[in-house]
């Protein structure tokens, strides 16, 4: 028997930072997919999908030459078949949760570094993989293989689990303190957005870039200044002007909560204002954050939260916030006054 643990993913900076090739800061956390196989005579996986209710058989024999838009299953043994494993075990799996689906905590990608570990694990012979090698071939699987328009944050964050800095142009990721204070996710009850809100973000985040390097060529976004966005800001067309200062400021909030993160004492105070400062450009330059979920953070601001933020690409979904022992619970009564579905408190898992 095969037994397989996942978690789930917050992104605490860098929210729509990782497909411009600029660094993100993400952990993963104790909300989990958990898988378990038993060998069968059939030459097929069998999956249970206890949470839908659906039953999904794969032949060990697919020549994988047709995957269907978002079959993941498929997509990652193809993915491996590229790196020469092969299947010659039929299993019957069963897999559940407590991820809620659609919410920004990255159900989709456990779900797919929980299947790529199981069919390592299948393998005839003991093949030793690294978390990151694993989380590359996530990412292949979920993001490359279709051309989506996401990033590799959530793959690399799941496979290695804990508090990490994650360069997303080279892959390397840095471990940081994982002290954050008390966190607390609220499932605001409405469904994000994911492509819509990522393909357009993308797309106007790349287009104002490229329009100050038309006139200055030389320019690189990893090198950006934070003055860098008043002395370019007359090149970006109006409607781009959000994007460009979230591209800009977004990527220094990131550096400055990782400084913070280093230290051995990280100042909650200083991280909740840089969270804070972030989801302010989530909702006014990117435009990801519905009304309601303003108000909820408002909320838990109110109740002594000290910082609040969406999670995920937007438009829907779940958030998170960092408080003070003392007053988690009048925290999670005002997000829950205020309209949101659940709250419960995570940490961050290594």
């Amino acid at each position: 028997m095969i037994q397989i643990k996942v978690p789930a993913r917050i992104c605490f900076y860098g929210d729509h930072q990782d497909y411009l090739g600029l660094p993100v800061i993400a952990g993963a956390i104790d909300r989990y997919i958990n898988l378990t196989a038993k060998p069968i005579v059939e030459d097929a996986f069998v999956l249970h999908l206890k949470d839908l209710e659906e039953v999904v058989a794969i032949s060990i024999n697919d020549d994988l030459e047709e995957v269907g838009m978002d079959d993941y299953f498929r997509s990652c043994m193809a993915v491996l078949k590229q790196n020469d494993f092969q299947f010659y075990q039929g299993y019957s799996i069963e897999i559940s949760g407590n991820i809620p689906v659609n919410a920004g905590l990255s159900s989709s990608s456990a779900l797919t570094v929980a299947w790529l570990r199981f069919l390592i694990e299948s393998q005839e012979e003991p093949v030793l993989v690294s978390d990151h090698q694993i989380g590359r071939w996530a990412y292949e699987a979920e993001v490359l293989f279709f051309d989506q328009p996401g990033g590799l944050m959530d793959q690399y964050t799941i496979a290695q689990r804990g508090l990490i800095y994650i360069d997303t142009k080279s892959g390397e990721s840095t471990r940081l303190s994982a002290d954050m204070g008390t966190l607390l996710v609220a499932e605001s009850g409405l469904a994000k957005k994911t492509l819509e809100v990522l393909k357009n973000a993308r797309v106007y985040a790349q287009n104002a870039v490229e329009a100050v390097q038309e006139v200055h060529p030389e320019f690189e976004l990893e090198n950006a200044q934070l003055t860098d966005y008043e002395k370019y800001v007359d090149l970006v067309p109006e409607d781009l002007k959000g994007y460009w200062y979230a591209a800009i400021h977004n990527y220094h909030i990131t550096l400055s909560a990782k400084e913070e993160l280093l230290k051995n004492s990280p100042n909650l105070k200083v991280l909740g204002d840089l969270m804070n400062q972030h989801q302010t450009i989530l909702q006014h330059q990117i435009k990801n954050t519905p009304k309601e979920m303003v108000q909820m953070m408002d909320a838990a601001e109110k109740a002594g939260a000290i910082g609040a933020k969406t999670i995920g690409s937007g438009g829907g979904g779940c958030m998170v916030a960092m408080v003070e022992n003392e007053n988690k619970d009048e925290v999670k009564q005002a997000f829950l006054n205020a309209g949101a579905k659940a709250v419960y408190e995570v940490e961050i898992t290594t």
